[in-house]
């Protein structure tokens, strides 16, 4: 059968991109409109995501084997897992850029975009480093054994929300384009007449504001993209070597983080809705962090002394999903604490 470059014949990356171009179209149409997303709403869709990443899993069985299978579903399984941490960083950026609720899905939108790309870039450089011999892979294990560390060490308490004003990618941003404070509808640049025209609106007539002629102004919609664009390229640093302790096969990679990456826009919604009873669900993820670096350091340290100890594809399917199961159990069992002031 033709091979299309990534060890896959054509009819399976063919599947993959048409897959995925299709179901992204329809949620683009589907959220076209700047309105906010009610928890069933975002279920829904959460199932419809999920139902598109299992699809292609039982695409790859059925054309692929069990073997294929089991590894690309773990992939995918863990970088939702993973992202779960992403996501509540994304929280705090809009909660300190004040983005209402409406205009978030159009945020997330371009960084999920953002995260595509820059993915697709990090798995071709991950797999490709992993060619120059197994020590590479032991560098990655200790990439993932420090975050798992750091967050960890990390407070969470959610009472503090960390201040973004100088965020790199607020800086660089600045740079480019003087800042209008102000929300102007959905808009990332606005010209000088358009500020002038929200500067004459009543309610924004206490406002004090200086407009340049010929000047395209940022609005706080353009900000909060950019921090959001380098939060996540700073977790791809994390979740790529993860994904690429289960397989080294790129199209496996690239598919499963992709197919995970394309639901969490509607995974977002869910789970700041459930927030305050998912308490448990970042040690899950610490924990991952964990186990994913030790299976990293195995692999590598077996290609070296050959020792033979390794974890299977089908062992890592099921830590995977037992460690979020037992995440979400847990939260239920033992929900967070009220503080004085709630419970007054």
């Amino acid at each position: 059968m033709e091979q299309a470059g990534l060890g896959f014949p054509t009819l399976t990356v063919t599947v993959f991109v048409v897959l995925a171009v299709s179901a992204l179209t329809i949620d683009l149409i589907a959220h076209r409109k700047d309105r906010p997303i009610s928890l069933k709403n975002a279920a829904m869709w959460c199932l419809f995501w999920l139902s598109i990443g299992l699809g292609f899993g039982v695409f790859l069985y059925f054309q692929h084997g069990a073997e294929i299978a089991s590894l690309y579903l773990t992939g995918y399984a863990l970088e939702e897992v993973l992202s779960v941490d992403n996501l509540f960083v994304i929280m705090a950026i809009f909660a300190w850029f004040k983005i209402p609720e409406g205009y978030r899905h159009r945020v997330l939108y371009w960084g999920i975009i953002g995260a595509i790309v820059f993915r697709g870039i990090f798995v071709a450089i991950g797999t490709g480093l992993l060619a120059l011999g197994p020590w590479v892979e032991m560098v990655f294990a200790l990439v993932v054994f420090a975050t798992a560390i750091m967050m960890l060490r990390a407070n969470h308490d959610g009472e503090e929300i960390e201040d973004y004003s100088n965020h790199p990618a607020n800086r660089l941003v600045r740079l480019f384009f003087p800042v209008y404070p102000k929300l102007v509808g959905h808009r990332f640049l606005v010209s000088a007449r358009e500020v002038e025209e929200d500067l004459a609106r009543p309610e924004n007539s206490g406002f004090q504001f200086s407009v340049k002629k010929n000047v395209r102004y940022a609005t706080p919609l353009l900000l909060c993209v950019a921090v959001v664009e380098l939060s996540d390229v700073m977790f791809a640093f994390d979740s790529v070597p993860a994904v690429i302790a289960v397989s080294r096969e790129p199209l496996i990679v690239y598919s499963a983080m992709m197919f995970a990456v394309l639901g969490l826009r509607t995974l977002y919604f869910v789970l700041e809705a459930l927030r305050s009873h998912l308490v448990h669900l970042e040690k899950a993820v610490v924990f991952l962090l964990f186990f994913v670096g030790v299976k990293l350091a195995l692999n590598a340290s077996n290609h070296l002394w050959h020792h033979g100890y390794e974890i299977s594809a089908s062992a890592s399917l099921l830590v995977v999903l037992a460690a979020l199961a037992l995440g979400i159990v847990a939260s239920w069992i033992f929900p967070a604490k009220k503080s004085g002031k709630e419970s007054e």
